[in-house]
């Protein structure tokens, strides 16, 4: 847990978080079919991927909410979702958090997307994010297209420059098509 909080700590200085390989990873690639899921939203609502067909979805994993890097990277988007929601995309934050844990950082923050509840790690090893050594995910964000294909992978998440980064990429699939 050092090393995380450490990891956290220095993310804002680093504009890296750098956490653990995965071991349980399920090897997405880009162009990929996203695997499809069901979850519970932070008001408890059910999820169904499969329902965003048509719609630009982003998909992004953090570590547990109310730590520094995770608040920076959910107000980031918070600020940001309107670039996003331009392009015909929406987000969803996705973490090991529970739905009460996950509400209460959406009210905190008041956060202007959904957050989805993955307690059991289902969707973080489905995307192959979870931490080898803990039961975590790793920050990653997957940009999904309309088709449900993937069509972004960032291993990499500046979580301050990350919404930017996601509508630009929108902006710019959108263009290719």
């Amino acid at each position: 847990m050092k090393t995380i909080l450490k990891n956290l700590l220095l993310t804002p200085i680093l504009g890296v978080l750098m956490l653990s390989t995965n071991t349980e990873a399920a090897d997405l690639k880009v162009n990929d079919q996203a695997p499809v899921f069901k979850s519970k939203t932070h008001t408890g609502s059910d999820f169904d991927l499969s329902q965003r067909k048509g719609q630009w979805t982003v998909l992004y994993f953090y570590p547990k909410a109310e730590t520094p890097g995770c608040t920076k990277q959910a107000c980031a988007f918070r600020d940001g979702i309107q670039k996003i929601r331009d392009q015909g995309g929406d987000v969803y934050g996705v973490s090991s958090d529970t739905v009460e844990d996950q509400a209460k950082f959406h009210k905190n923050h008041q956060l202007n997307f959904t957050l989805l509840a993955d307690a059991d790690l289902n969707i973080i090893k489905l995307y192959g994010t979870k931490m080898a050594d803990k039961n975590l995910s790793q920050r990653w964000t997957y940009v999904i297209d309309p088709k449900l294909k993937v069509r972004a992978i960032d291993k990499n998440v500046d979580p301050v420059k990350d919404a930017d980064k996601v509508a630009d990429l929108i902006k710019k699939f959108k263009t290719e098509n």
